[in-house]
């Protein structure tokens, strides 16, 4: 029998045997970047972001550009009539969702709050299209009043609008009118209406000063009232420049030629101004007036 193995001793040129432990990760040094690196990143950054914003830009720009130079050269290739009020016969069932966010985001509609309010007596609307003032008026100022329109799907959507806000035993009803607001309004107050409101009316009318003469005509001579808020040119040329470019291709879709000078218009009527305003860049123009050419006509006819 062997007896129990014993190590042999080590050997005195023997290396000694190494244990290598892998440190965690929580005892690892930490390694801090270069100083002067991370300043330099730092520093690249808003560059970077800034150039690509600007590429950006720069991209959608002359995307716009080119957008619109092409819907200009479409738009002066248009034959379109000076009458485009036939436009809204097609448009009347869409028109109230088409412009109510426009009107709402631009303050339009605060603007015809502002005016309605002020009609009183017998009140005549032109141009009343879906009756988009009618829900204004102060009935309690307003003796009777009276919508006209061309179109006349337009005045069936003013009709159900005005059922949707008065009750039937309103004591104010309103007469709905189908005709050219330049003729002669039929069975007119005697003396004429306090008040004549028309809001984006003018833009529509092939002859729109001889409709602001009718329009005097029809008013109170001493102290009637004309209301106008109308859409046309602005004080600045840069955007005549891009109303002139895509006024065919509007007036064709929309029915409304938004290049007019109303301005022009109105002091060739012979109107007098008694207020005015502008607004949106010149763009919407704000008028009082009152029947001027009127009171003339009569101090010519009792002169001897």
């Amino acid at each position: 029998m062997s007896g129990p193995r014993r190590k042999a001793p080590a050997r005195p040129d023997a290396a000694p045997h190494l244990q290598y432990k892998t440190p965690s990760p929580s005892k690892l040094p930490r390694q801090h970047p270069h100083p002067h690196t991370s300043s330099r990143m730092v520093r690249r950054g808003p560059w970077i972001l800034g150039g690509v914003a600007v590429y950006g830009v720069t991209a959608y720009g002359a995307y716009l550009y080119t957008s619109y130079r092409s819907a200009v050269a479409a738009s002066q290739t248009l034959d379109v009539p000076a009458d485009v009020s036939d436009r809204y016969d097609a448009t009347a069932a869409a028109f109230d969702a088409d412009v109510d966010l426009t009107e709402t985001l631009t303050g339009i509609t605060f603007l015809r709050k502002r005016l309605a309010r002020r009609a009183r007596g017998d009140v005549l609307e032109v141009a009343a299209g879906t009756g988009r003032n009618l829900g204004y008026y102060d009935m309690g100022k307003v003796k009777s009043l009276t919508l006209l329109d061309l179109s006349a799907p337009m005045l069936d959507r003013a009709r159900a609008r005005w059922a949707e806000l008065r009750p039937k035993g309103s004591p104010t009803a309103p007469a709905f009118v189908v005709q050219d607001a330049a003729d002669p309004v039929p069975s007119p107050p005697a003396g004429g209406y306090d008040t004549v409101v028309q809001t984006m009316g003018l833009c529509s009318t092939p002859a729109p000063v001889r409709l602001l003469q009718t329009l005097g005509r029809e008013t109170e001579a001493q102290s009637g009232r004309i209301l106008l808020l109308e859409h046309g040119r602005s004080h600045y040329a840069w955007l005549n420049a891009v109303l002139d470019g895509l006024a065919p291709a509007h007036a064709d879709r929309h029915g409304c030629w938004w290049n007019r000078d109303v301005g022009r218009i109105v002091q060739d009527s012979g109107l007098e101004v008694v207020e005015a305003r502008r607004y949106h860049l010149g763009t919407t123009w704000w008028f009082e007036l009152r029947p001027k050419a009127r009171r003339s006509e009569d101090d010519e006819t009792t002169k001897p």
